[in-house]
């Protein structure tokens, strides 16, 4: 029983090697067409070959029908002649009897030809059929084999981008993207925190150096020596 299933298994590997190896649809396609025009042009010759054969066995019907009448027509007047006296009655009848005999052979011929003519009429009719049908079929596959190409062209655009996607998705971007964002809004909100501090700092600077200013004290001493080396002190004034 494993041995049937192993051979199963090989067989069916060999086929799906088979299939992946065959060739292009479209070359395939396009091969095949090209065969039917072959058939195509070999059909409109042999059509071209019996019609003339017809046309021929046609011909020969109607001289040899000619023949025949013709005949008719020469035992006619033999006969008429002996009946007349104008030439001997014997004569006349071995003639006459020649003339009808040519008549029965041309007859004969006649009715060889219509045959022929008849054969190669229903020959024409059949090759003329099978012209219209390759036609139609070479018309349908050139259709389908441009439906064929734009379906391909389709089919690989869509597996490139899908490629591209599946490619994508393989190496990690997204999830790069995804961490690049988290690194951002992290950085980002660490960026906020050391402008609050900073603002923080400078608050309670300012207030320092506002409960420590001593410009406006300096100034006052400033005054006061300015006015004491003019001898404008108010003080000593006063005394």
């Amino acid at each position: 029983m494993n041995i049937f299933k192993r051979l199963f298994k090989i067989g069916e590997a060999e086929a799906n090697s088979a299939i992946d190896n065959m060739e292009d649809p479209i070359k395939l396609t396009e091969q095949g067409i090209r065969d039917m025009k072959q058939d195509l042009d070999k059909s409109l010759e042999a059509l071209a070959q019996v019609k003339a054969l017809a046309i021929r066995a046609k011909n020969d019907q109607e001289q040899f029908q000619d023949k025949a009448e013709d005949y008719q027509s020469k035992a006619i007047v033999i006969l008429k002649k002996a009946h007349n006296k104008q030439m001997d009655a014997a004569e006349a009848d071995r003639l006459a009897k020649e003339a009808l005999i040519k008549k029965e052979e041309a007859q004969k011929q006649v009715d060889q030809a219509k045959a022929e003519s008849e054969k190669f009429d229903g020959n024409v009719e059949q090759l003329q059929k099978n012209i219209q049908n390759i036609k139609s079929n070479i018309s349908k596959w050139e259709n389908e084999l441009k439906t064929l190409k734009a379906r391909v062209k389709v089919s690989n655009a869509t597996k490139n981008l899908n490629k591209q996607m599946a490619e994508l998705d393989s190496t990690g971007t997204v999830s790069m993207l995804e961490r690049m964002k988290d690194k951002v809004a992290q950085e980002e909100a660490l960026a906020e925190a050391y402008g609050d501090i900073a603002d923080a700092s400078k608050s309670i600077d300012d207030e320092l150096d506002k409960a420590a200013d001593t410009t406006t004290a300096k100034a006052d001493d400033e005054l006061e020596k300015l006015k004491s080396q003019l001898g404008l002190d108010d003080s000593k004034n006063q005394g």
